[in-house]
C-alpha cells in the first residue's frame, strides 16, 4: 500500500483526541471519518482536525469504501463487538486497551483476525513508550534481567469522570483496563509466561459498582515476580509508576520518562522517532498495514494477558 491510509476514528473523547494529535505527525495517513456519541461535540472536534465525515454510528464509517482502517477509542464494553464489526467489514483495526472485558470476547476477536488476515492490534501502549522500550532493548541485548517489577497505578476517580474532567457514559475498571497494561508488560519484559497470579480487592463502590482498590501478585516462568497496586481512591500524584529491579541496576519508568535507582534521568529521546507512546503505537499499526505483517501488540500476542485477567476475575469472584 503506497497511497495514504485512510482512517476512521471512533470515540472523540479524551483518548480519541490523543490519537488525532498523534496522527498529525505521521505521514501518509488521513483521518476521513469521526464517530462520536454526541453529534454536535463530534462535529466540533472534526472541524478542528479537518475530518470531513462525522457520524454517531460506526456502521456509517465502516461502510465508506475509502476507509482502510479503524481506531477504536470507545467505551471498554464496546471494544470486542466493534472490533469484530470492523474486521467483518474488511477493515484493519486498532483497539484501545483493553481488547475486551471478558476472555471469550477477546478470543472471538483473535479468531476473526486469523480468519480475515487483517491487521488487528491493541493499544498496549507500554510496549511503545520509549522508557519501556529502552529497558526491553537492554533485556534483549542480554544486559539486563528483570528480577522484580513493582508497579503503582493510582487515580482519583470517586465520580465517573474522564481524563478531561468530563462525565463518562461508562465505568472504567481496575482489572480489565488498568491491570491489563502491567500484566502484559510484565510478561513482555520478563520474557516468560505468567505461571502464578493472585489478587485481592477492596470494597465495591456503592454507585460505580466496581472495586476502588486492588492488589495483584504475578510470577513469570523466568522466575521474575511482579507486585501491582491499583487504586481509584488516591488523592495524590496520579498515573502509573513502574520500578524495574534488575540484576544489573534499578530503573523507574513513568510513561515516556525514565530514571535510574538514584533518580538520575536516562535520556530516551533517541530510542525511537518520537517521545510520544501513543504516536509510536499508531506508527506500528500503520507500518504493519503497509508491510502486511503482524504488529507488536497484535490481538494474538496480547491474548495471554486476557487469560490471566480471566483467572484473576474468577479468583476475586470466589472471594465474595
Amino acid at each position: 500500500m503506497t497511497q495514504a491510509i485512510k482512517v476512521a476514528l471512533a470515540g472523540a473523547g479524551a483518548f480519541g483526541i490523543k490519537h488525532l494529535d498523534a496522527i498529525r505527525n505521521i505521514d501518509g495517513v488521513e483521518v476521513v471519518s469521526l464517530v462520536g456519541r454526541e453529534l454536535d461535540k463530534t462535529r466540533a472536534v472534526a472541524e478542528k482536525y479537518g475530518v470531513r465525515h462525522v457520524t454517531t454510528d460506526l456502521a456509517d464509517s465502516v461502510a465508506l469504501p475509502e476507509v482502510d482502517a479503524v481506531i477504536l477509542c470507545t467505551p471498554t464494553q464496546m471494544h470486542a463487538a466493534q472490533a469484530l464489526q470492523c474486521l467483518r467489514a474488511g477493515k484493519h483495526v486498532e483497539v484501545e486497551i483493553p481488547l475486551a472485558d471478558s476472555l471469550d470476547e477477546a478470543q472471538a476477536v483473535v479468531d476473526e483476525q486469523r480468519r480475515s488476515g487483517l491487521v488487528a492490534m491493541v493499544g498496549h501502549t507500554r510496549r511503545f513508550n520509549p522508557s519501556h522500550q529502552w529497558v526491553h532493548r537492554r533485556i534483549g541485548a542480554g544486559e539486563l534481567r528483570v528480577q522484580q517489577m513493582d508497579v503503582q497505578t493510582y487515580f482519583f476517580r470517586r465520580t465517573n469522570m474522564n481524563a478531561l474532567g468530563q462525565p463518562r457514559s461508562w465505568t472504567d475498571h481496575l482489572l480489565w483496563h488498568h491491570a491489563a497494561h502491567t500484566v502484559d508488560l510484565f510478561a513482555w519484559q520478563s520474557g516468560g509466561e505468567i505461571v502464578q497470579a493472585h489478587a485481592v480487592q477492596g470494597p465495591i463502590h456503592p454507585e460505580l459498582g466496581i472495586a476502588m482498590d486492588m492488589s495483584i501478585q504475578l510470577k513469570s516462568s523466568s522466575g521474575a515476580i511482579c507486585t501491582l497496586s491499583l487504586s481509584f481512591n488516591n488523592d495524590g500524584p496520579l498515573g502509573t509508576f513502574f520500578r524495574y529491579i534488575c540484576d544489573n541496576g534499578t530503573y523507574i519508568a513513568r510513561y515516556d520518562d525514565l530514571v535510574d535507582g538514584k533518580d538520575q534521568p536516562i535520556d530516551v529521546s533517541k530510542v525511537d522517532v518520537s517521545m510520544n507512546g501513543i504516536e509510536l503505537q499508531d506508527r506500528e499499526f500503520f507500518a504493519a498495514i503497509r508491510e502486511g505483517r503482524e504488529p507488536n501488540a497484535s490481538v494474538a500476542s496480547v491474548l495471554p494477558c486476557y487469560r490471566v485477567l480471566d483467572r484473576l476475575e474468577k479468583q476475586l469472584a470466589s472471594q465474595g
